[in-house]
């Protein structure tokens, strides 16, 4: 019988140790050892026991036989699920690019360890017979403290110690000699931060149409036969997606399973959640980065002690400690915020099928845009693909597309940020009481700021990016956050004629309040929602009627329900197109049509205005009529003649250095290691090296590298033969090189 090693991590958190250890498995242990599972090995010259993590089995050993250790035995402490998260992570280091303490940080939940809150009471212990006698010797004795205690303990039998010891100003050593001659008892009650803050009857599920119903009913079956797949589930906007998800997940419940739900964005956690709470009630957990320390800290125990079976958030939320997960459901799948812009910089989705994979869960796919890559595979057959092509809500429509030609506008001498017909629109909604949402893609007072005689626009010192304006005076670096005043002279020139050029959302709420005085607004934007709560107050404030136009970035489009909402004007639908990003028309498309989905939801008929400069482009045409699959069929057009993903699996390899010349010295290397080692592989295409497309952000100068090739496990071979290249060298000690595969944002 041949001879079993397993790739071991071992549990220390260090960067000296980021690598694989290789132990051999006794015969006696080869049934009990498993990828994730725990064990005892001897360690370092002293042979010292330590705890590790098996990664991978195989019959191959990476070195000398004779100098290999053998795994004393299976750990008792064994968490199965940390087990598997470790498995995970070194997925990801190995997938992506990073040190394996980086992709543990990436999995696992927070290693500091929060203090669990507690509410303590104050018990009484005696018979009520003998508390009696004690309360009146007390008070005969004059034992003042003790004596109210024991009076307010005759009445009820325990009272918070708050209470005993503020209101009846109880000291603690009172409290401990009763607590020492067995009158009284002190209890602590562990409870959970709770960050919902949601109460009420469970509501009974709503009856789904036949679309849905299909949908739903297929999960099940095939969940119950022990099909694992992984579902694209395209619903045009308001076509009851969630209400979908809810009946997948709870087929899944009802198997003793639990299941995660990604969304892409902060903003719609409240009312997610809400819908979620009221169907699942305390089943439910929440992730997202605006929970406190204690809070995340106690939602994690939650999913970890059995105590949640629906974990719902962000791209985080991806690697909750559930024991049994039997779901993952990532909504808005094509959203860019499903790509991690740190390192390891994976992607949510793929890493979500390989855990589904892995654990023996199933993968739910939703969008009304699905991005090209998903929708490829779906086509292919990798993915099993689910339409729903109608609205839920009985009566509610598409609403009508209007676009504006913003050159015909110009013509006609208006230069307002209002085309005539978006204004006359909103004019009209008011009077009907209805609501509006106005969409702009930038937030802040303007785009940039510049001089008129020297031409200069005022830049960042620290980034290669315009300065944008901000109300109060302010130009703010929205890249590294740096602020100037707002200078009276150009800085080049002396000239007093510096102005602003372009317009941000600050500057659409001044010039609405100007045109519509008798409008309540409401702004939602980064600048707006700094707070923990700031959200949940703006969506309900503007879903409970109290403003009348709500006016926003990108975070206002997408997943919103809001039933009066009639009118949606996009301001500036070009603004996405023309970015240094293969998909830029893709994501105009996307943001159009998710925005475009935002009016008539109710039983009320809904109009959405885009104003454009190039009103034929094939994103705005799709966006404006609902259809992906024409809009497919275009893009994947060009990405088939420009060779851009999924056509073709694109690598970028980006260098970070606060020193120019060393940056580039070290990418050059890369480029030249690249090319002399890879020249035989067919099909290998090297772009670079080259300055990234914005040369600083934050004092760090920035190189790139594009590398092409139909197979991904060809450039996974490229990035690591590059991270054995630059073990040894130097240069790599200044210069941060990172990998980042088919990139979701531009370089």
């Amino acid at each position: 019988m041949s001879k079993i090693f397993a790739d071991i991590i071992i549990n220390i958190s260090h960067e000296a140790l980021d690598r694989v250890f290789q132990y051999e498995v006794p015969f006696y242990l080869s049934g009990h050892i498993m990828p994730g599972t725990k064990v005892i090995v001897p360690f370092g010259r002293g042979n010292k026991e330590m705890e590790g993590y098996v990664i991978k089995l195989g019959t191959e050993a990476n070195f000398d036989e004779s100098k290999i250790k053998s795994i004393i035995r299976v750990s008792e402490k064994g968490v199965s699920i940390e087990g598997k998260l470790i498995k995970l992570a070194w997925w990801i280091r190995q997938t992506y690019g990073s040190t394996m303490i980086q992709a543990l940080k990436t999995v696992l939940p927070a290693g500091e360890k929060i203090k669990q809150k507690e509410e303590r009471y104050v018990c009484l212990k005696l018979p009520k017979e003998e508390a009696q006698k004690a309360y009146e010797e007390a008070a005969k004795k004059n034992r003042k403290a003790q004596a109210r205690l024991l009076r307010e303990l005759l009445e009820q039998d325990k009272i918070p110690y708050e209470i005993a010891t503020h209101q009846l100003k109880i000291g603690r050593p009172t409290l401990s000699r009763l607590e020492e001659l067995g009158m009284i008892s002190i209890e602590a009650i562990m409870y959970y931060r709770n960050p919902l803050n949601l109460s009420g009857e469970l509501l009974p599920p709503k009856k789904l149409n036949e679309e849905q119903q299909y949908v739903a009913d297929t999960f099940a079956r095939e969940y119950e036969e022990g099909l694992r797949k992984t579902y694209l589930l395209h619903g045009v906007t308001g076509s009851g997606k969630t209400e979908t998800y809810m009946a997948c997940i709870d087929a899944v419940l009802k198997e003793g399973k639990q299941a995660i739900v990604l969304i892409p964005e902060i903003a719609l956690t409240y009312q997610t959640v809400k819908r979620f709470y009221q169907r699942f009630g305390d089943q439910v957990c929440i992730m997202h980065s605006k929970l406190s320390k204690g809070e995340r800290y106690d939602q994690m125990m939650r999913a970890k002690n059995g105590e949640a079976n629906i974990m719902i958030g962000p791209r985080s939320a991806l690697f909750t400690p559930f024991e049994n997960l039997g779901l993952i459901v990532i909504d808005e799948e094509h959203e860019n915020s499903y790509k991690s812009e740190s390192v390891p910089k994976y992607h949510a989705r793929e890493v979500a099928i390989y855990r589904a994979q892995m654990e023996g869960a199933a993968v739910i796919l939703g969008s009304a845009t699905p991005s090209v890559e998903s929708y490829t595979h779906a086509l292919q057959g990798d993915y099993t693909l689910f339409k729903l092509n109608q609205r839920a809500s009985a009566g509610s429509q598409m609403a009508d597309v209007h676009i504006v030609d913003l050159r015909e506008e110009l013509k006609n001498g208006n230069r307002s940020l209002f085309s005539h017909t978006l204004y006359d629109m909103i004019n009209d909604r008011l009077a009907k009481k209805e609501q509006i949402m106005l969409f702009l893609n930038r937030r802040g007072y303007a785009g940039f700021v510049s001089c008129r005689s020297c031409g200069e626009a005022i830049k960042c010192p620290h980034c290669d990016v315009t300065l944008t304006a901000h109300r109060g005076g302010k130009l703010v670096c929205h890249y590294c956050g740096h602020q100037i005043p707002m200078p009276k002279l150009c800085p080049q020139c002396g000239s007093p004629y510096i102005g602003t050029f372009g317009t941000g959302t600050q500057k659409v709420e001044s010039l609405v309040q100007k045109e519509f005085p008798q409008a309540r607004v409401l702004r939602m934007d980064m600048d707006t929602t700094r707070k923990k709560n700031s959200y949940e107050e703006i969506l309900s404030a503007f879903s409970n009627g109290e403003a009348d136009i709500l006016i926003g970035t990108q975070m206002i489009v997408k997943g919103h329900d809001f039933a009066n909402t009639t009118l949606v004007g996009i301001l500036a639908a070009d603004m996405s197109m023309y970015a240094s990003d293969f998909r830029s028309s893709e994501r105009t498309f996307q943001l159009l049509t998710q925005a475009a989905g935002r009016a008539g939801r109710g039983e009320k008929a809904g109009d959405v205005v885009i104003q454009t400069y190039n009103p034929e482009h094939y994103s705005i045409t799709t966006a404006a009529k609902q259809d992906y699959e024409l809009f497919y069929e275009e893009e994947i057009g060009y990405r088939k003649v420009l060779g851009y993903p999924p056509i073709t699996q694109m690598m970028v390899i980006f260098v970070g250095c606060e020193e120019y010349d060393v940056g580039k010295a070290a990418i050059g290397m890369l480029g030249r290691e690249l090319r002399n080692h890879f020249q035989e592989e067919e099909g290998l295409y090297v772009l670079g090296p080259t300055d990234a497309s914005i040369t600083k952000i934050k004092d760090v100068y920035r190189h790139v590298i594009y590398v092409k090739h139909a197979d991904m496990d060809t450039l996974v071979r490229v990035k690591n033969h590059l991270e054995k290249y630059m073990e040894d060298k130097k240069i790599y000690e200044k210069a941060n090189v990172t990998f980042d595969f088919n990139p979701m944002i531009g370089y």
